[in-house]
């Protein structure tokens, strides 16, 4: 199939679109709390809102240092980044969801893309348990040849839909839109990355992996002109 080819624009406005929609609730949850402290004088319901606006506010915190590092620049071309603050920003995540974060991986600095990569696939790897559960991730090698294992364990795993097609570039239909942006983004990473990502799951754990592009085999150098081909008759 041919590969999709998004307009930067459209690109951008997608990825804005995917933010967004990750910051609107805790952003809304804060914006209801001020208002039940603007209306309320029952102390018990002042405290409960206090509360819901801290835990929005680290929230929205939160996803907001993830997607920095795994949609925007976080550095100039050509930058690395700590796989500690890709852990750092991994755990703000989950702090205060149903899912559990395991996470091995070198203290070592790692080419920016390969990161981002990593971050993308363990939002994918989060869609895959939408009940919950516990996601490893782990990362070998050197940052020019990593290999990265992350495994999501829980009930009703599954392979999300459509999400192979998509980091392959190739989106069934031959759109795009703000729901499948993440993993047709995550596959822009990888191809810049050098990078192939596969998805395999049994029982109830979905396993995404990836690894170093293989170099193309060389081909056979053509035969001289002064030759005559293998095919011709004598």
């Amino acid at each position: 199939m041919t590969l999709v080819q998004l307009d930067a624009l459209d690109l951008s406005a997608l990825l804005c679109s995917r933010v967004c929609h990750d910051v609107i609730s805790p952003v809304g949850a804060i914006v209801n709390g001020l208002e039940v402290l603007e209306d309320e004088s029952d102390a018990s319901m002042r405290e409960f809102a206090l509360e819901l606006i801290a835990k929005s506010a680290r929230q929205a915190s939160a996803r907001l240092q993830f997607a920095r590092i795994a949609f925007g620049a976080a550095g100039s071309a050509g930058a690395s980044i700590d796989l500690a603050d890709a852990e750092k920003v991994s755990r703000g995540m989950f702090s205060d969801d149903k899912t559990q974060l395991a996470w091995s991986a070198p203290q070592a600095l790692y080419p920016k893309n390969k990161v981002k990569l990593i971050l993308n696939l363990v939002v994918i790897a989060q869609s895959a348990i939408p009940r919950g559960g516990l996601i490893d991730v782990t990362v070998k090698g050197d940052g020019e040849a990593p290999t990265i294992v992350i495994t999501a364990k829980g009930s009703h795993a599954r392979i999300p839909p459509h999400v192979e097609a998509l980091i392959a570039g190739t989106p069934e239909g031959g759109t795009v839109d703000a729901h499948a942006i993440l993993p047709f983004y995550a596959g822009l990473v990888a191809r810049a990355a050098e990078m192939d990502v596969t998805f395999a799951i049994t029982g109830d754990m979905v396993t995404i992996g990836a690894v170093p592009t293989p170099e193309p085999a060389p081909h056979d150098a053509p035969p001289a002109d002064d030759e005559p081909p293998e095919t011709a008759l004598a």
